[in-house]
């Protein structure tokens, strides 16, 4: 998601501002402390506006912050084809059934992820998937390698691409926006951090025929639906919304002071409620929601979670393929599941404002406390 206010100015831009900004307090801190206050205010304000434009107006080229790239990891790999033209393949047979019918050309980028990272001794391919209009792969670099893992992506994508013009008699396909190369810009990696999750990556990449199924069986349940008016705010959605119909709604919320005992027995609480028929409705914030939340999700109970932030742009090239993950996906295609990001109109709502400051008097405005606290005053209307 990218925020319309950080979208268009540089980072040499903000760095001056704020080195501006940081020179008026200076300045104006003996003749007025409040004042000091309000500028203080401003830069983390501004700050914040800027680090989050920033991280996701790059969100292609976004990689783990002090992760060394040339030594040893395991890394899942996804790239796009530009245009998400499905070059690579098509998706054959239903849910039990699904696979990707490779293309001619798509067991020629099969043949190209053997050939550029086969070239390292040190890279082992643990799993490899294509889909029609991207692929997937796990790579295990085992040992140090010479040069960064993005320059050999770099190398397959330069690879790939020359086949195709091959393959085309010279020509990328006029369909794709960028005519320079078959891929989309930059690529995106998980980097597996512990152990246990490698056999996790391979499932998710081989599973990806028969998400695509699901998803193409079930497509009302995973389009994300624009300005639907939940309680009075203009939100993004996807699932199940006749969940809000639900006459058994009811809000849950967890202190963060709970110890785990006391989260274990809320959590049976809940499912002995749920069992009953009550719809839980979360923003999973605190710890003892988040584990509720998971508890009722893995019992197959139907479940509202309103999001702080999850979805891409309404414009963005990636809302049309947008899908949940792990646990949400089965819900999602399941119908048990309803997911909601509130507009920013929530955030400036006086009503809303009032609300939050009952709670919390000190709450900083635009914080994550301040945000929190509208979300769980929204859920309190969802309910009523």
């Amino acid at each position: 998601m990218v925020l319309s206010r950080a979208r268009n100015f540089s980072c040499e831009y903000f760095s001056l501002f704020f080195l501006r900004i940081s020179k008026k307090c200076t300045t104006f801190a003996r003749k007025s402390r409040r004042r000091l206050t309000k500028e203080i205010v401003t830069i983390a304000f501004m700050r914040r506006i800027f680090m989050c434009g920033y991280r996701i107006t790059m969100a292609r080229n976004y990689r783990l912050k002090d992760w060394n790239y040339k030594g040893r990891g395991i890394y899942m790999i996804t790239l796009n084809i530009e245009g998400r033209v499905p070059l690579l393949g098509s998706l054959q047979g239903g849910i039990e059934n699904a696979r990707v019918e490779y293309s001619p050309f798509g067991k020629i980028v099969s043949d190209q992820i053997e050939q550029a990272f086969g070239a390292y001794s040190q890279i082992q391919i643990c799993a490899k998937q294509l889909m029609p209009e991207h692929l997937h792969f796990v790579v295990w670099v085992e040992s140090a390698i010479p040069v960064n893992l993005g320059e050999v992506i770099r190398k397959f994508k330069i690879g790939c691409t020359h086949a195709y013009r091959d393959y085309t008699s010279g020509r990328i396909n006029t369909t794709c926006t960028n005519a320079t190369s078959l891929f989309e810009a930059g690529y995106h990696d998980r980097v597996l951090l512990h152990a246990g999750h490698l056999r996790n990556l391979i499932n998710y990449v081989h599973d990806n025929p028969r998400r695509a199924a699901i998803k193409r069986a079930n497509p009302d349940l995973f389009k994300l639906r624009q300005a639907i008016n939940v309680a009075g705010f203009e939100c993004t959605t996807l699932g199940n919304r006749f969940l809000l119909d639900d006459p058994m709604k009811e809000m849950l919320q967890c202190s963060r002071t709970l110890t785990q005992d006391e989260i274990d027995r809320k959590k049976q609480e809940c499912l002995r409620l749920a069992e009953r028929g009550v719809v839980y409705v979360s923003a999973g914030i605190s710890e003892g929601e988040k584990q509720i939340c998971r508890a009722l999700r893995e019992a197959g109970f139907p479940l509202v979670v309103l999001l702080n932030e999850g979805f891409p742009d309404a414009d963005s090239p990636h809302a049309k393929y947008y899908k949940p993950q792990g646990i949400y996906f089965e819900a999602c295609a399941a119908g048990r599941l309803l997911l909601i990001e509130p507009g920013s109109a929530l955030f400036v709502n006086k009503e809303i404002e009032t609300e939050v400051y009952r709670k919390d008097p000190r709450c900083m405005p635009n914080s994550k406390r301040f945000r929190f606290l509208a979300l769980n005053a929204m859920i309190n209307r969802i309910c009523k």
